[in-house]
């Protein structure tokens, strides 16, 4: 297992996050968590107003130039926000006695200042500092025109942080004449760019970065970046439009390309490769297929009401096992999707219109099966206006009513992170809320690139702040190593899922993305030590796991474990 150092500064760099999204995980890393974080990102062309903010400091209406206007609970009046503009929330446990008093406030905003005047004097920008009343990092403070190029604003709650600044490098700077920027309106905004100082963002993560990491993680610090690249080519054909063309070959699969040897354990992939037979998947992997009569029972049932079933559309691998005992996991809105993810063999054709008699279809299914336990996916419909929330709704309200005895599962779509239609969903009240993060920040954009992992988190921490017990899935085998692996199973545990499962991603066809690696049964048990010492309640961990295997026992276990860890706290 990998080495950790105690206390690290957990960075992360999320790329363009809306403000709502970045919100919500501040919020459950404040609240929930325990560690330290850093997150670094950018935000669509925003205004947010402080607690004390004075709304006649915005001069035009936001969306009449492409903004929002938000509101927030941190300190400070208005500011923007926008591409080019590097932001940074740092969610920190400050040291000593600091328990959120206005010194206590001060001294963390000094801090917060002091890693951005070191940051820009790394960059080249060395007049930099603080201006006497007014919060914020200054260029030429003791001038008579000082300029303000990074703006703060803290929120400080029993020595635990939220919110933090955003440094201007080269943001559309138009968009500051909209509003008088902090409530001051004598003084001016820069940026690096105005300054002189051509460098890119990924420059400036780097700095902060390196600097944070001392200043706040005593040097100790664990950081993983979403993909910098923008590039069409990293994509697979299918999610370049292409279809999803020929089966794979047994050979390619593999003996596939590995970019470099991960150390797991005492052996290395290497080793462990040279045990795997080529021109083959490995043993572990062979599925017997078995069509026995509760197999065949369950395919009429679903057949004679028109249903689709996930196991079938993605071609999962233990649909024998689970249709023979009498399980299933039925997929709502048809069966196309309007993404077209790197992993997926699900249709992407232009979705057909909403059947508003599935749901009671699916409840009599249900009924019809006898089942004790049902889990409900949908296709992501971004063709939709609630992106097909209203329709999960009466799903489960048709279960529910059909099946009092049912447990009901839901495995959405991030529904494009609107809050309100992710309320419709979770005021249902499943009994677990299932969305799947499905890989590590790097490769996110080359697995599902309509989607993004801190819109994901947000998801997450949402359904969680609703008081719902949370699950998420995560493929292995398309390259991630196994530090990304523990790093992200850490941000699943710290906005607080309650349920992970892992398992080893097939190629559905050669389209799609390829095989990296073949990881073996005692790395998923490693796996699901980690994920479990870590602190996450459950984690279902093999290499033929999908996300609603053995679903039913995953949730009995992490609600058991939840009770107890309360019963023993409140002792």
């Amino acid at each position: 297992m990998i080495e950790t150092a105690l206390n690290p500064l957990n960075i992360r760099w999320l790329g363009k996050v809306s403000y709502n999204d970045a919100l919500a995980v501040q919020k459950a890393l404040f609240n929930k968590g325990s560690e330290n974080y850093l997150l670094l990102l950018e935000h669509p062309h925003v205004f947010t107003l402080g607690v004390r903010g004075d709304t006649s400091n915005i001069l035009v209406n936001p969306s009449d130039i492409g903004a929002d206007l938000i509101k927030t609970n941190r300190g400070g009046d208005v500011t923007y926000h926008g591409p080019g503009q590097l932001v940074g929330y740092p969610i920190l446990n400050l040291p000593g006695k600091r328990g959120g008093g206005m010194a206590d406030t001060v001294a963390y905003v000094n801090s917060v200042e002091d890693l951005i005047i070191e940051t820009l004097a790394h960059l080249g920008l060395k007049n930099c500092g603080r201006l006497d009343q007014y919060p914020g990092v200054w260029v030429n403070p003791n001038s008579e025109s000082p300029r303000k190029i990074a703006a703060v604003g803290v929120r400080l709650t029993r020595g635990r942080t939220m919110h933090g600044f955003a440094l201007n490098i080269e943001p559309d700077m138009t968009y500051f004449d909209s509003i008088i920027p902090c409530g001051i309106k004598d003084k001016k905004v820069t940026s690096l760019s105005r300054e002189g100082i051509a460098v890119s963002m990924a420059e400036v993560v780097e700095v902060i970065a390196e600097l944070a990491s001392k200043q706040w993680g005593n040097g100790n610090s664990r950081r993983m970046d979403v993909s910098w690249r923008t590039s069409q080519s990293e994509l697979s054909p299918f999610s370049k439009g292409e279809g999803p063309g020929e089966l794979p070959k047994p050979a390619e699969e593999s003996a596939p390309d590995i970019p470099q040897p991960v150390t797991i354990g005492r052996k290395s992939i290497k080793q462990r490769r040279a045990e795997i037979a080529i021109g083959r998947k490995p043993e572990w992997m062979r599925v017997k297929a078995n069509m026995g009569s509760e197999y065949r029972e369950l395919k009429r049932s679903i057949r004679s009401l028109e249903l689709t079933t996930v196991c079938e559309e993605a071609g999962c691998p233990n649909i024998f096992e689970c249709w023979g005992q009498g399980t299933a996991t039925f997929m709502a809105l048809g069966e196309r999707c309007t993404r077209a993810c790197g992993f997926c063999l699900v249709d992407t054709r232009k979705p057909q219109a909403v059947d508003h008699d599935e749901p009671k279809r699916i409840a009599k299914a249900v009924n019809q099966m006898s089942l004790e336990y049902a889990v409900i996916t949908m296709v992501a419909r971004d063709d939709l206006k609630d992106g097909g929330a209203n329709h999960i709704r009466e799903v489960i309200k048709e279960v529910r009513s059909l099946n009092p005895q049912a447990s009901v599962e839901v495995l959405i779509s991030d529904l494009k992170g609107n809050p309100d239609d992710l309320q419709t969903v979770f005021s249902a009240k499943p009994d677990v809320m299932n969305h799947n993060i499905e890989t590590v920040p790097r490769l996110q954009r080359q697995v599902r690139p309509s989607a993004g992992y801190a819109r994901s988190l947000a998801v997450l921490a949402l359904a969680k702040e609703a008081g719902l017990v949370v699950k998420s899935s995560i493929m292995v085998g398309l390259g991630e190593t196994e530090e990304e692996m523990f790093d992200t199973l850490k941000d699943l545990k710290e906005i607080g899922v309650d349920i992970v499962t892992i398992g080893q991603y097939l190629r559905p066809t050669m389209n799609h993305l390829p095989v990296q690696r073949w990881w073996t049964p005692d790395e998923f048990n490693e796996l699901k030590t980690l994920g479990e010492t870590l602190g996450i309640p459950h984690v279902e961990s093999s290499p033929l796991t999908r996300s609603s295997y053995h679903a039913k026992e995953a949730e009995t276990l992490a609600k058991n474990k939840a009770n107890s860890l309360t019963t023993s706290g409140s002792k």
